[in-house]
């Protein structure tokens, strides 16, 4: 009974909406406000990187925004890998982003954090808006621990498009 309880066992993560500040450094805390991630960001630099480590400080994910394609690209690395990207699609009305990931799907409106995250057809994350003590907080349950580390980079990334393309879109209204 105890393997059938620690194989279903959800891991629930965190993360403060509008998180990204000037200083471009938060933390992705546990249910009991621990931190369990550490995420910086270097704003000032091209191309804008967004460092995501572990407890010990060892980096296990990297976010890259290429400044150099014609729209806006953001590459998910981890530990070396890239794993994920997510573009900007040409388009004339709304702004329209696709998610590249191989074996990897997200379902759901990702635009505000309502999703879940699929490898090869099995869920293995779910992203909510929760209210907590500490903020409104994404809510990331984790069904496949293996996969943590891409979910939480995948996460990060996507808020990473959303400040940026709001960036964006003050910066074009007079």
């Amino acid at each position: 009974m105890d393997h059938f309880n620690y194989f279903f066992h959800k891991a629930a993560l965190y993360i403060k909406q509008k998180v990204f500040s000037v200083s471009g450094k938060f933390t992705v805390k546990d249910a009991q406000e621990k931190d369990v991630y550490y995420v910086e960001g270097s704003f000032m630099q091209i191309p804008k990187t967004f460092s995501i480590m572990n407890t010990t400080r060892d980096e296990v994910a990297l976010i890259t925004k290429k400044v150099f394609s014609f729209l806006p690209k953001f590459l998910v690395e981890v530990n070396g890998r890239e794993v994920v990207t997510i573009k900007k699609e040409f388009s004339f009305f709304k702004a329209r982003y696709t998610i590249d990931a191989a074996g990897i799907e997200v379902y759901g409106n990702w635009w505000d954090m309502e999703f879940e995250i699929l490898q090869n057809g099995n869920v293995v994350g779910k992203v909510s808006k929760e209210w907590f003590a500490w903020g409104d907080s994404y809510k990331v349950q984790i069904m496949n621990e293996e996969m943590e580390t891409v979910i939480i980079a995948l996460v990060v990334a996507i808020d990473c498009v959303k400040a940026d393309q709001a960036a964006a879109s003050s910066a074009a209204t007079p």
